[in-house]
């Protein structure tokens, strides 16, 4: 390989960055939730735990931390430019269309877990599951996007 090649594979847009950085903060966030939620159940019925402040914190946390994150991943690996162009935005586009349909889609577990009469325990975290996996799929489609082409 070329070098140019080489320098080419190794510039990292700031768009893709951000898709980067969302979805494993999604996806980090919520596994440090689970391990916090099964740390306190200690063996016992998850549903006796006291969770809603802790995922009322870990969800906000998650929110903000991208941005956070973001930040300090530019501090250290500064971007050549912020503006996204065409490719930026039909990629985002794309992820965020596949992110809605995983959401739609999932959406219809918390709904019958809702008809069940199921605890709402199990609808509020099958909820926050939902919107996870969604955010990860769609920063999973944009990073493939940037990496093998829209």
């Amino acid at each position: 390989m070329s070098k140019i090649h080489d320098i080419e594979e190794a510039v990292v847009s700031y768009e893709e960055k951000g898709a980067w950085v969302y979805g494993l903060v999604a996806l980090g966030a919520w596994l440090t939730y689970v391990l916090v939620l099964l740390a306190r159940a200690d063996g016992g019925p998850l549903v006796d735990v006291r969770y809603v402040p802790t995922l009322l914190w870990t969800v906000g946390i998650s929110a903000f931390a991208p941005v956070v994150v973001r930040t300090l991943v530019e501090v250290v690996r500064p971007s050549d430019t912020r503006r996204a162009d065409v490719r930026d935005r039909d990629i985002d586009r794309r992820g965020e269309y596949v992110a809605g349909i995983v959401l739609g889609v999932g959406m219809v577990g918390p709904f019958a877990l809702a008809l069940a009469d199921a605890d709402t325990f199990w609808i509020a975290h099958a909820i926050w599951t939902v919107f996870v996996l969604a955010a990860v799929v769609g920063s999973v489609v944009k990073v493939v996007a940037y990496r093998r082409g829209l």
